[in-house]
């Protein structure tokens, strides 16, 4: 197991002789990709997290859309099958309504463009939501609103902004996963406002220090395990909050983005799904020239610079896919160190099946 290692030079993801669940005390989980899709459930979710949290591990679930309150999203797990309560619950709304609290008089007015998380998370700081730019509000905060946000809501942003109110935005992730697809999210709304202010807002979400610092103080954790499918949120924020990270491959991740991450979105574990959480996972060694996991032995050849010149990983033996992804995750994030690995996998990767 992770017992503080460098995180800027991880070489590869790490093993652990005990089941994650028992070895942290509280999984902090990303929704979308991990938990659920689409709104249904990942297949093993329900039970896995079932057995995780029967073997005394504490779940808290931890999302950057700031649209629906903790109490809705509690409803939407225990639906699924997912024991959950609003206390189990933080957003990316609570962290940006903390963080205004902490600029601005008790009390102030806030401009909210977005949700009810917004107006919700903003009263729990004993703020006043207000709906217009001539309310006079002490700050803007702008997160998710859902498809029916209407244009008019930017333009009254803008107007605030212009007249040297501070802007907040609960996150800026630039899409958002939806039954039908891939849909803009809060951070390409807020590129209209940034377009139409030149302005920058103050942000709160994952992968940023505030959202970590929101999830430590409402779960009391010591010692937590971010669970995510983003690398640039989930893992890039467990890397900025100093803390172990379990990456799974339910959601937008696949194995050549895993490959080419640099250093700060480097995952400590890799797993195929929340099952992850109930099994210890496996080492990878050094081997030779290469590394080992399982019966897989992954090396690196060539060399990753220059026209033509592109090296490539190269995948030999047999066994579990994952444990070959493991170990070539070793052989790439050790040939690229501090930067991010070019070096072509895709034959390895096609080999697994990934």
């Amino acid at each position: 197991m992770s017992q503080g290692v460098d995180r800027a030079f991880r070489t590869g993801p790490d093993g652990s002789d005990r089941a994650l669940g028992a070895a942290y005390d509280t999984a902090l989980l990303d929704l979308d990709g991990v938990v659920y899709a689409g709104g249904e459930a990942i297949v093993h979710a329900v039970d896995s997290l079932a057995a995780a949290r029967e073997g005394g591990m504490h779940l808290a679930y931890v999302t950057n859309n700031a649209l629906r309150t903790p109490a809705a999203v509690a409803a939407h797990l225990t639906e699924l099958g997912i024991a959950a309560a609003a206390e189990d619950v933080i957003t990316s709304a609570q962290a940006v309504a903390r963080l205004i609290s902490e600029q601005v008089p008790a009390g102030a007015r806030v401009l909210v463009i977005g949700g009810d998380g917004l107006r919700v998370a903003l009263r729990e700081r004993g703020l006043e939501p207000v709906e217009s730019a001539d309310d006079d509000p002490a700050a803007v905060v702008q997160g998710y609103g859902g498809p029916e946000l209407q244009w008019g809501r930017f333009a009254e942003a803008s107007y605030a902004i212009a007249r040297g109110v501070p802007w907040f935005a609960s996150n800026t992730d630039l899409t958002i996963p939806s039954g039908r697809g891939i849909a803009p999210g809060n951070g390409a709304a807020v590129q209209v406002v940034r377009t139409a202010t030149g302005a920058e807002p103050q942000v709160a979400g994952k992968p940023l220090p505030p959202m970590h610092r929101e999830t430590i103080l409402r779960t009391g954790a010591e010692r937590p395990l971010v669970v995510g499918d983003r690398l640039d949120t989930d893992i890039e924020g467990a890397f900025n909050g100093g803390v172990d990270s379990l990456l799974v491959l339910t959601g937008v991740t696949d194995g050549a983005q895993l490959l080419a991450a640099p250093p700060h979105r480097r995952p400590t574990y890799v797993d195929a799904d929340l099952r992850g959480l109930l099994t210890p996972q496996p080492e990878v060694s050094a081997a030779g020239d290469g590394f080992r996991c399982g019966g897989w032995t992954a090396t690196a050849s060539g060399t990753a610079g220059g026209a033509g010149s592109r090296g490539r990983l190269e995948l030999d033996g047999d066994g579990e896919a994952l444990d070959g992804l493991r170990a070539l995750c070793a052989a790439a994030w050790t040939a690229a160190g501090d930067g991010s690995c070019e070096l072509d996998g895709g034959k390895a990767l096609a080999r697994l099946g990934l």
